[in-house]
């Protein structure tokens, strides 16, 4: 199946149309945050009246409200898009790439080679997802490149798997056959030939992918381990936590964990809606 059918089945689905707009317009606000927000995100604002603008609830100056540092909650919840789909975008493609590369090699080859690269596989499998991030973070300092290479490490095995799944049964294939009988060299069979047919599987882990960075991201955030010169939907939840105001500011709360649901939902309606065109049996049922 060829990108352009994917894309056309994918404009049917009205559940992976839903989740392409809401993830094109976190991007858009990732993109230009810096003109949306109001106010600069880490200073604090004060009343008409001059005082201190300490916990206020939504208002048509702050419309998320403040937090307790007098901070607008609004354009911190805007600034941290960007730090999301950073983390996501990025990660969700390096994870693709790796996942689908080292399937592509150990689906072709086997031999050797597969089982080297399947029993990696296995270690990686065995090692638990959240505890390797908040560890491998912990020992290379908070920073945004260390979370990306937290999650990378450990993500691409579900990608891996599949896409040899998928290869096994496409090297034995009349074109791949006829491809080793005109000549032509294994890396151009595997990047001419297979990666074409396996890259609409590889696009349903991409979207899976995304929504598991945005989540990591976030834990690892709110657990005080994320970048301590930005501000992400993580942090925000994990200073209203350390002011003890989880319960009472309502406001400080909802807009950030919101943005969260719904940017990691977006991946995952995609991700659905790709694994139905990829499978048209599940169409079907």
């Amino acid at each position: 199946m060829t990108f352009s059918e994917t894309w056309r089945l994918l404009r049917r689905d009205k559940l992976g149309m839903t989740g392409l707009v809401i993830m094109a317009f976190f991007i858009v606000v990732a993109i230009f945050a810096p003109y949306i927000a109001p106010y600069d995100p880490d200073a604090a604002n004060y009343r008409p009246d001059g005082s201190f603008s300490r916990m206020d609830p939504p208002s048509w100056a702050h419309p998320f409200g403040t937090t307790r540092l007098g901070q607008d909650v609004f354009s911190q919840v805007i600034v941290g898009t960007r730090v999301a789909v950073l983390v996501g975008v990025l990660s969700a493609v390096m994870v693709a790439l790796l996942g689908t590369l080292i399937g592509l090699v150990s689906g072709y080859y086997g031999g050797w080679i597969d089982d080297l690269l399947m029993r990696i596989t296995d270690i990686a499998y065995g090692v638990p997802f959240l505890p390797f991030a908040i560890i491998l973070v912990a020992i290379l300092g908070p920073g945004l490149s260390n979370v990306i290479a937290a999650i990378v490490l450990i993500s691409w095995r579900s990608t891996a798997r599949v896409i040899r799944s998928e290869v096994l049964s496409l090297k034995h294939r009349s074109f791949i056959e006829a491809a080793k009988v005109s000549g032509a060299s294994d890396p151009r069979i595997i990047l001419r030939h297979l990666a074409p047919n396996v890259l609409p599987l590889s696009l349903v882990y991409t979207a899976l992918a995304m929504g598991w960075a945005i989540m990591t991201e976030a834990s690892l955030s709110f657990l005080g381990y994320g970048d301590p010169r930005l501000i992400s939907w993580g942090k925000v939840l994990f200073m209203c936590y350390v002011a003890q105001a989880i319960d009472v500011a309502w406001w400080w709360v909802v807009p950030p964990g919101l943005a969260i649901t719904l940017l990691v939902m977006s991946g995952f309606l995609i991700s659905r809606s790709l694994e139905e065109i990829v499978n048209p049996r599940l169409r079907e049922s």
